[in-house]
């Protein structure tokens, strides 16, 4: 069976469960703006390394081998890993969880929406109204816009997704063939040098009146940096 392919935005969510209470909220994280799947549990293995959104790892349905397999293996991922326990689980959550929160079911309503916010936030940057920023720079998530102090830039699609991307891992480098799986994807042929020229040309919108968003990593790639 092939992996899953489910490379879609950070605010993807993927639920692996297949208890009734936890698939019940997910019109919750619906009505949010995420982008809610469910994946059944004997399944986790063929999440894609490169998957960047939520996980709703259901703890009642896995046992501890998969539980300490997934944990060893959570570096390799770059997603929000959200722990869902029953309350005859909370004392042996382990102190050093890979988690970036957790929730106890049952759980007032509401609650599961905005633990997963806060996660996004803590992670991506995130807020609460889907926008990210860093420095002078704003991404409006919701309608794809971007502006520098308050000004509109013009993006094209492809110019739009490589900043998004950048601005939701600020501070990391990203190496050209990261960049390249993420935007373009895997089945796409072109080389680094697609990368370099949108980087050109976001920068060129991008870093005017004297702001300065994209770093050049020598012999490695980019990251975007809040000095703007």
């Amino acid at each position: 069976m092939h992996p899953v392919p489910i490379l879609g935005p950070v605010n993807a969510v993927l639920i692996v469960s297949g208890q009734p209470d936890l698939l019940a909220l997910a019109p919750e994280l619906e009505g949010a703006g995420l982008n809610a799947t469910v994946l059944e549990p004997a399944r986790l293995g063929e999440i894609e390394r490169d998957f960047a959104g939520v996980l709703l790892l259901d703890l009642r349905d896995l046992s501890s081998t998969a539980i300490d397999r997934l944990a060893a293996a959570s570096g390799e991922h770059d997603l929000v890993l959200l722990h869902v326990l029953g309350p005859e689980q909370l004392d042996r959550m382990p102190f050093d969880s890979p988690a970036d929160d957790f929730i106890v079911l049952p759980a007032a309503p509401g609650e599961l929406r905005r633990r997963v916010e806060r996660a996004l936030y803590r992670r991506h940057g995130i807020d609460t109204e889907n926008f990210v920023r860093s420095g002078a720079l704003t991404i409006d998530l919701a309608n794809y816009r971007v502006t520098v102090a308050g000004e509109p830039v013009v993006l094209t699609f492809k110019e739009y997704e490589l900043l998004r991307y950048l601005a939701m891992n600020a501070g990391r480098v990203s190496t050209r063939e990261q960049l390249l799986n993420r935007v373009w994807g895997y089945d796409y042929f072109g080389g680094a040098r697609t990368v370099d020229v949108h980087i050109r040309r976001i920068r060129s919108k991008i870093e005017i009146h004297g702001h300065t968003f994209i770093e050049t990593v020598r012999n490695v790639g980019y990251r975007l940096v809040a000095s703007g």
